[in-house]
């Protein structure tokens, strides 16, 4: 269990901007482990916002710390953030991979992708009260209501995943397939899976829209 709880230089939680940022988010929290990472679930929800457009192959992207200096960021970053912050305060984590068929994406998200799947999808699983629950904090509160999906909550007890439906009833989030759980970021086996999927993201002339954020997407859809 020990290995879930080491620093590494993508769960870098002894950065001291990481250290500044947990001091803000547990300040009058109850010392209650599942009280603190519930909290500290939400800010790294809500605090950074979702946008899948930021990807780049940098190892130094896929840090908890850049996650949090940057502000947005998608799902993996965002999952290492909360696994980082776990860590930190003695709860092991450890990083789980999946690729999901998303039914509700932007047509401009799945025109640069060249596809409904999310290869390499990342959610983050933490050692509570003797068992390994799944967290995940991608998607913000604004991006949910944009979407027209419930916020997706954690209460520390039971797995959180992607909202199945939408609030009318629709198909939302599909998980396919299942690469299994990590001790730190795989970064390399993350970049052949996405490589293989979308390999045209790794041309210099197709990079993400500039600017472009999938908040924006939906706005312009809706």
């Amino acid at each position: 269990m020990q290995t879930y709880l080491k620093p590494t230089p993508f769960f870098d939680y002894e950065s001291p901007a990481v250290q500044a940022w947990l001091q803000q988010q547990l300040e009058g929290v109850p010392k209650d482990p599942t009280e603190q990472i519930k909290a500290l679930y939400l800010a790294v929800r809500d605090g950074i916002n979702y946008n899948p457009y930021v990807f780049s192959p940098d190892p130094e992207t896929f840090s908890a710390s850049y996650a949090l200096s940057a502000g947005e960021s998608y799902c993996i970053p965002k999952a290492v953030l909360l696994g980082a912050a776990a860590r930190a305060i003695g709860i092991p984590s450890r990083l789980g991979l999946a690729d999901v068929r998303n039914h509700l994406s932007s047509p401009k998200l799945i025109e640069w992708l060249q596809s409904d799947v999310f290869r390499m999808h990342g959610f983050i699983e933490l050692y509570l009260n003797g068992q390994w629950v799944k967290a995940t904090p991608a998607f913000n509160k604004k991006l949910c209501a944009l979407m027209n999906v419930d916020v997706l909550e954690f209460d520390g007890v039971n797995d959180s995943i992607f909202q199945e439906y939408t609030e009318s009833g629709a198909a939302h989030m599909e998980y396919i397939n299942n690469h299994g759980v990590f001790d730190d970021v795989p970064h390399r086996f993350i970049l052949e899976g996405i490589r293989a999927a979308y390999g045209h993201l790794f041309e210099e002339e197709d990079a993400g829209p500039n600017g472009q954020s999938l908040e924006k997407d939906i706005s312009e859809r809706s």
